[in-house]
């Protein structure tokens, strides 16, 4: 047999795969992976029902539907004051992963550099490397996780043709400061790059801190595309609705991947998402605050059980150093130790690593009910008692 695409064929089984299949089998509760255990609101699951009831149930616009694409466009303006013609701005994707998959494919040829801020959510890579670009990692470390200009001049270069930023970012829920998103947008004007903002985490931000898109920045708004997500914004991750924003020029051609990708999304859903946009804001907003209240409570309790977490700015993820747990081996054998043994499931943070990488890092999930992280932090305190 003639060899297959090595970036698919000698990968090996997302860690999230492997996580939650463990889990599973050991009857452990799963803050690993990132989705919240209660669904979003009613009035949109309502709204989704009564529209597919009552059709049309074919094909959507390419685009996606006038409904969706001006609530959109209507969403960035009240929020950030940014203005994108719903009509040639707005593409409607089926999840932010193929929003994320589109906009590689659109804007990125082979040979090209794209620059990946580590630790990087674990489809950049792939993405990029199986249309032929390459990936050039700019490593972060703990626990602030700054981006500094010698990183950024080391990774620039004039092959660079994009660098992706997720902010706030998964895996180590940091929202980046105004002074380092002006610093990678001097880097991106200076060599002539365009930037994809992965910003489905925008309503996430902690601590009185605001979410700023890299569009808004000084010359930024022709050389970016942001891209959202209605699973985060409305806790509705199944639906598997995502959009990227853009200035006409870089969306046309996202767009056109889009359409041999999946071509569309179900039209029910994008009514329904519509909907939330126009009508329902105050979900994300009060999302927010209930997220931080987690955060603070299953920091507080891993504290007291030996983890030492690392701060938490914003997305679902709480990371934590288990260094004074004294465990004998990687972060991936101390989740799957933990999971076994503890019946708690986390992610080990050196996946969303190339090459060097932390060994020590863990990442919780804290979207999920009180009463939830409540029985994972009595397993854990049972199973790591304190001396």
């Amino acid at each position: 047999m003639k060899s297959l695409n090595p970036v698919f064929a000698d990968a090996g089984t997302t860690i999230f795969a492997v996580m939650s299949g463990l889990a599973n089998q050991h009857g452990a509760i799963n803050l690993g992976q990132g989705f919240p255990d209660v669904d979003g609101p009613l009035a949109l699951r309502e709204r989704a029902a009564k529209a597919l009831i009552d059709g049309p149930n074919q094909y959507p616009p390419m685009m996606g539907v006038d409904a969706l694409r001006q609530a959109l466009s209507a969403h960035a303006k009240r929020h950030y004051d940014l203005n994108y013609d719903w009509r040639t701005d707005v593409v409607v994707t089926s999840g932010a992963t193929e929003a994320l998959t589109a906009s590689i494919m659109g804007l990125v040829k082979a040979g090209d550099e794209v620059i990946l801020i580590e630790p990087a959510y674990d489809s950049y890579r792939p993405i990029v490397e199986t249309i032929g670009g390459i990936a050039k990692p700019v490593r972060l470390g703990p626990p602030n996780w700054r981006v500094t200009e010698a990183q950024l001049a080391a990774a620039f270069s004039p092959r660079t043709k994009a660098i992706i930023v997720n902010s706030p970012m998964n895996p180590a829920g940091k929202v980046f400061s105004r002074e380092e998103l002006e610093l990678i947008a001097s880097f991106a004007r200076k060599f002539d790059a365009l930037v994809i903002a992965d910003e489905v985490y925008e309503h996430l931000t902690f601590d009185g801190l605001a979410h700023v898109p890299m569009a808004t920045l000084d010359g930024m708004f022709e050389r970016s595309v942001r891209i959202g997500s209605a699973g985060k914004m409305f806790s509705l991750t199944g639906w598997k609705v995502g959009w990227v924003e853009g200035p006409a020029a870089l969306i046309s051609a996202i767009a056109k991947a889009h359409q041999f990708l999946t071509f569309t999304t179900a039209p029910a859903l994008q009514i329904a998402v519509a909907e939330g946009l126009n009508n329902h804001s105050q979900f994300y907003l009060n999302l927010t605050r209930e997220l931080e209240g987690n955060r603070d409570h299953l920091a507080k309790g891993l504290r007291a059980i030996g983890f030492e977490p690392l701060p938490a700015q914003g997305t679902y993820f709480l990371t934590t150093d288990i260094s004074g747990l004294r465990f004998n081996g990687t972060d991936v054998d101390f989740c799957k130790h933990m999971t076994e043994h503890a019946r708690v499931a986390a992610i080990p943070l050196s996946v969303f690593y190339t090459g060097e990488e932390p060994r020590s890092l863990v990442r919780f999930a804290f979207c999920k009910r009180r009463e939830v992280l409540d029985d994972a932090l009595r397993r854990l305190a049972d199973y790591f008692p304190r001396k």
